[in-house]
């Protein structure tokens, strides 16, 4: 969306906004219209919500509009060859990872999981390979030692979208030549699985809380406690380090304090959920916890 913005913005003429049909959604499970659909709704845009680009209906469709520049986004959906040679000036994806590194349906959630102390956007000319294509621009910026997901989305959002307005500009000129990827340094970013988010208390502190980071705000990260199941949507490693306790165990709960041992360290629980409750700060969870302390208690178990 900030992408949508920034070429309105930029005075380009948006000709169509594609994005995925409806969807359920909410307790309700009614029908949703994407982010996208509703900005371009606000700013009169005709939008298309084709379930298919394979069709020769959506394919005569596109062709219609006689487009310059296809900019895609997360789009969700395999563009067929024959779309990537509709538009004059072919298909450009903005990509959240600093390519070869992270192709894929993941890169934020991945990079944030393998400790990378860095990322970025890559602007890249699309092909039929799997974020494969020839790189136009890359803008790269270092990951927080506490960014979660969502926080390192956004700004990748903002970034990409100042520079997909700076390539559109390059690529009209012929200023912009699309280069290939390098061979080497190639990894992929897996799909997230929901299983991912089971916490293994055996792993190092810095290792879950990277696994926290990386899962907020979805899947989010978990583990069991008294038959309950208790997600955590923040943590940080202690400065203490070691532990003689087995992993999992709670070795201290008090003071506002929720810490448990790991493999290798501690790990602070500083927002935890459990269900059907909001997610709580670790002194409102010990404070409402009903039973006795909760120290010495094994979580995952």
């Amino acid at each position: 969306m900030p992408a949508l913005d920034a070429l309105a913005q930029a005075g380009h003429e948006i000709v169509a906004a594609y994005t995925q049909p409806d969807r359920p959604a909410g307790r309700g499970r009614g029908l949703t219209a994407s982010a996208v659909k509703q900005r371009a709704l606000e700013r009169q845009l005709v939008v298309e919500q084709p379930a298919s680009l394979k069709t020769t209906q959506a394919l005569a469709r596109l062709r219609e509009f006689a487009a310059d520049i296809m900019i895609v986004v997360a789009y969700g959906l395999l563009l067929p060859v024959a779309v990537l040679e509709t538009p004059r000036l072919g298909c450009i994806n903005i990509h959240a990872s600093l390519l070869p590194r992270w192709r894929g349906a993941a890169p934020i959630q991945r990079a944030i999981l393998a400790g990378d102390a860095q990322t970025g956007i890559t602007i890249m000319q699309m092909d039929a390979g799997l974020d494969t294509g020839p790189v136009l621009l890359t803008r790269s910026t270092p990951i927080a030692a506490d960014e979660t997901s969502a926080a390192l989305h956004d700004r990748l959002s903002a970034l990409g979208a100042t520079a997909i307005v700076e390539a559109v500009v390059g690529l009209a000129a012929g200023t912009l030549a699309p280069q290939p990827q390098p061979a080497s340094g190639v990894t992929y970013a897996a799909k997230i699985d929901k299983s991912e988010a089971l916490v293994d208390w055996r792993q190092p502190a810095t290792r879950i809380a990277a696994l926290v980071r990386a899962f907020n705000p979805w899947p989010v990260a978990q583990t069991s406690l008294a038959g309950q199941t208790l997600r955590i949507w923040s943590a940080s490693t202690t400065p203490s380090g070691k532990t003689q306790a087995p992993a999992g165990q709670v070795v201290h709960a008090a003071d506002g304090e929720l810490i448990v041992a790991t493999g290798d360290g501690e790990l602070r629980l500083t927002a935890v959920q459990l269900p059907g409750r909001r997610v709580t700060s670790a002194a409102d969870f010990l404070h409402a916890w009903r039973g006795s302390d909760l120290a010495g208690q094994r979580l995952g178990s």
